[in-house]
């Protein structure tokens, strides 16, 4: 059964909400991407919790749904141990409870995570009316592979941590998407392409959904020097391909084929190579012949 109250247009309008928490997505940019849902629940919750509370009074305004005498409550990250048990004692007498962030989605690269293990620890009903978040919207325009992709979100702003992620994810098998301010973002794309190298592809969202959006796609190293020594503006979003292949030195698949055929059948040799090297295991297996051959001769 439906939790939340739903309509197919027209207007929000306050509804019965089941008690719990609710978090509720906002708009990266463009106001009209919330949705329906969302202005239910908005229109809906007993209590309201912004990480800004500005920013989503104007949104209601915007949308046309009143505060009244709700409580708003502002829970961001230098007041969430303060504001939490104020947020669960509501839940607690079985309030239903609306969180929105400031753009996007709650959790990602935001806040309300540790008020979603808090409610449900404390058995309470968690759950969300989806929507806009800036890391899915760069990997649709972005061009890049989506069939696996990892959000990394932001890079430490210390040089240490920083190339320690950089190494634990420059290897995974997957689109990488990042988040990082205007004025890090060359750095950043400089330090890339000193451990992932210049060709890997990549591109560079800025502004999505506003006024000024912008998507530079090309190289790690096109994108650092295109932005040469003027940071752009506005919010971030980097969407960094899979690694490119390695294509192995001849010596040093020769040298494996002679080990593995020290121990294997030349056919089982050249299988386990290829698989090891990435490599067509036809040509493997016609090296591997040529390799025997000539010590035969």
């Amino acid at each position: 059964m439906d939790q939340t109250p739903e309509h197919i247009g027209g207007p929000a309008r306050p509804l019965p909400l089941t008690p719990g928490l609710w978090f509720v997505s906002t708009p990266i940019g463009a106001a009209r991407d919330i949705t329906l849902r969302a202005l239910d629940i908005l229109a809906s919750a007993e209590v309201l919790v912004a990480e800004d509370t500005r920013t989503l009074r104007h949104l209601m305004e915007i949308h046309g749904l009143r505060l009244g005498d709700r409580p708003m409550i502002a829970y961001h990250d230098h007041n969430g141990a303060e504001a939490r048990p104020r947020i669960l004692r509501a839940l607690a007498e079985g309030r239903s409870v609306a969180y929105a962030s400031e753009a996007g989605t709650p959790v990602v690269a935001d806040p309300g995570y540790q008020l979603a293990r808090a409610a449900i620890e404390a058995g309470h009903l968690v759950s969300a009316a989806p929507g806009p978040t800036a890391a899915i919207m760069a990997l649709s325009v972005s061009g890049l592979p989506s069939d696996r992709f990892l959000f990394a979100g932001f890079a430490s702003p210390q040089a240490g941590a920083r190339a320690r992620w950089i190494e634990e994810i420059g290897s995974i098998p997957a689109t990488l998407i990042l988040y990082e301010s205007p004025k890090r973002v060359h750095r950043l794309l400089g330090e890339l392409c000193d451990h992932w190298g210049e060709m890997r592809p990549a591109a560079l969202c800025r502004e999505l959904t506003k006024r000024f959006e912008e998507v530079r796609r090309g190289t790690l190293g096109s994108l650092r020097d295109g932005i040469g020594d003027v940071a752009p503006k506005g919010e971030i979003v980097l969407v960094v391909g899979r690694p490119l292949p390695v294509v192995p030195e001849a010596a040093d698949v020769d040298a494996a084929l002679v080990a593995a055929m020290a121990r294997l059948r030349v056919k089982d040799a050249a299988a386990e190579v290829a698989e090891a090297l990435g490599l067509p295991r036809r040509d493997v297996y016609q090296r591997a012949l040529a390799l025997k051959e000539g010590n035969e001769a």
